[in-house]
């Protein structure tokens, strides 16, 4: 029997997307593999988001191989983290024989499963048993045999989503760190949820429930997976990621190099465009790597012992069952004392983010819906990010106001004027009018040759920028910060110095000493922000 999904195919991929957002929380609640990357859920969920995305700039007229290239173009430039890059590939290889399918019927849908194991095996140089790989293969196999006996694609589907279950059921026998947790494999179960998402709408039925208690058993299938014994990433502190661009670029090198810098390496892609995945140690080697073989964007580096950490207390938290409160704040900025600083003053998450890595409208409604607040103010910090901030109100599930500040001693200020038990309406009217009371000067360094209010700039020269002006240029950072504060000083009381990631403390100090006797009247405070790119921020009020 044929069943022809052309006119379904990217609606059912929207139903498989939403049912893992709607069970994200429950995936992540099961992340206790031993690469902590981020949450299984958050990371898989973020990548059918971009999958979504990419399916919606489709023509409405588009074929089912023009949706299979949206998913697999989306999926690729939109993965986040080891699930989401290795969910990449299974959705590839799905879609390497959907999309060539002139009618689609059973065995085009068990070649396509059976395509996607192929993919994915391919692009872990290690696979694991007991993770997503196992259930992948394991429902994979579940196919044919249905398709043997009589099932038509609906019937097929769900002995595959049955087989994927059990698989899931099973990882715990497969991975021991499952087992002394007491949980199955938030990967494989993601996965359960998006293939029980995709054939339940095709079958007009509804997501099964499914209960996470282990129970004994044992894993079947006959494809080889090497042991467990070196999948332990804890030794390395970051997971780096990120797109690679480049006609030349020789798959097969990068990927013995990124071997070479560290763990749980992941190269997929082609044509071209590639995703890089790696925990490593050095994310700056990998990256000079990189940029010398092409072009990179999308880069993500995120310190894998803070999440850890970080999802620990959130567990802890989550735990004690806090109440929830009426009013949250999310706020973006990069740099660690930046964060301590916005977090002490009440921000519920900070996303990380500033002017060269803008968040996406994803990031922030993923932050905002992890705040435990009936209502959310975005705090955006950059002028770039003011409007992927707008876009979360009305997508978020609870109201959200964004108090449009374009840097973070802004946000300081904001953080101030809050007052939890008003409303979010007299809290937005409070926190801007404290922010626009802020006058912000920035010290970086030039990038290209340029012209400007100052006249000529060149390329590595250290330029003051105020209200997305430069207001100032020279070749020495006192020099111009001298002259930046001068600019944007005026009648202000107090000065707050932000010092930047690659600002010694010596010279933090000296700079200040010289900016506090140039202008006596300020009240000068001082803090190690650890900003990339701006060796200082100064603040007036």
């Amino acid at each position: 029997m044929t069943h022809d999904t052309r006119p379904t195919f990217a609606t059912l991929v929207h139903a498989a997307a939403d049912a893992l957002k709607a069970h994200r929380d429950d995936v992540n609640r099961l992340n206790v593999f031993p690469v902590p990357d981020g949450d299984t859920g958050t990371n898989m969920s973020l990548t059918m988001d971009a999958v979504v995305a990419e399916i919606d700039r489709a023509p409405a007229d588009s074929g089912l191989g023009e949706i299979c290239h949206a998913v697999t173009h989306g999926s690729l430039m939109g993965a986040r983290g080891n699930s989401g890059v290795i969910l990449s590939q299974i959705l590839r290889g799905l879609c390497e024989v959907l999309g060539h399918a002139q009618t689609v019927d059973t065995a085009v849908v068990c070649e396509a499963l059976e395509r996607a194991v192929t993919v994915s095996f391919q692009a872990v140089r290690r696979p694991v048993e007991g993770t997503m790989l196992t259930v992948l293969k394991d429902a994979a196999a579940a196919a044919r045999p249905a398709a043997q006996g009589g099932a038509d694609i609906p019937g097929v589907l769900e002995a595959v989503v049955d087989e994927a279950y059990a698989s899931v059921r099973r990882t715990p026998d497969l991975l021991p760190v499952l087992r002394e947790n007491g949980v199955v494999d938030a990967g494989g179960y993601g996965l359960a949820i998006l293939m029980d998402g995709f054939a339940s709408v095709l079958a007009g039925t509804g997501i099964r429930s499914f209960d996470v208690t282990i129970s004994p058993g044992n894993a079947a299938g006959d494809l080889a997976v090497a042991p467990a014994d070196d999948w332990n990433d804890q030794e390395y502190l970051y997971c780096t990621e990120f797109l690679l661009f480049g006609d030349t670029i020789d798959k097969d090198a990068v990927e013995d190099f990124v071997a070479s810098q560290g763990g749980s390496e992941l190269v997929v892609g082609g044509q071209g465009a590639f995703k890089v995945h790696v925990h490593t140690d050095d994310p700056a080697s990998v990256l000079a790597y990189a940029t010398g073989l092409g072009e990179v964007g999308e880069v993500h580096v995120n310190n894998m012992r803070r999440q850890t950490a970080a999802r620990a207390e959130g567990l802890a938290a989550e735990a004690r069952t806090p109440a929830m409160k009426p009013l949250g704040f999310v706020a973006v900025a990069a740099g660690e004392g930046l964060i301590e600083i916005l977090t002490s003053l009440g921000v519920d998450a900070v996303v990380s983010g500033g002017q060269t890595m803008n968040p996406s409208t994803a990031e922030l409604l993923a932050a905002i819906d992890a705040v435990p607040a009936e209502a959310v103010i975005v705090l955006p910090n950059n002028r770039n990010i003011i409007m992927a901030a707008q876009q979360t109100v009305g997508l978020a599930g609870k109201p959200v106001a964004v108090v449009g500040t374009t840097a973070v001693p802004q946000a300081f200020a904001a953080m101030l004027a809050a007052d939890r038990d008003a409303s979010l309406e007299a809290n937005v009217v409070a926190m801007t009018a404290a922010a626009s009371a802020v006058r912000t000067g920035e010290v970086t360094t030039a990038i290209k040759d340029s012209t400007g209010k100052v006249g000529r700039i060149r390329a590595g020269q250290v330029i003051g920028i105020a209200d997305h002006e430069i207001e100032a240029v020279g070749s020495d950072l006192a020099e111009v910060s001298q002259s930046l504060l001068d600019v944007i000083a005026g009648d202000a009381e107090i000065l707050t110095l932000l010092a930047g990631q690659d600002l010694s403390d010596a010279d933090f100090d000296v700079l200040t000493a010289r900016l506090s006797a140039s202008h006596p009247d300020l009240e000068v405070e001082t803090h190690r922000g650890g900003q990339p790119l701006y060796p200082l921020i100064m603040a007036v009020e």
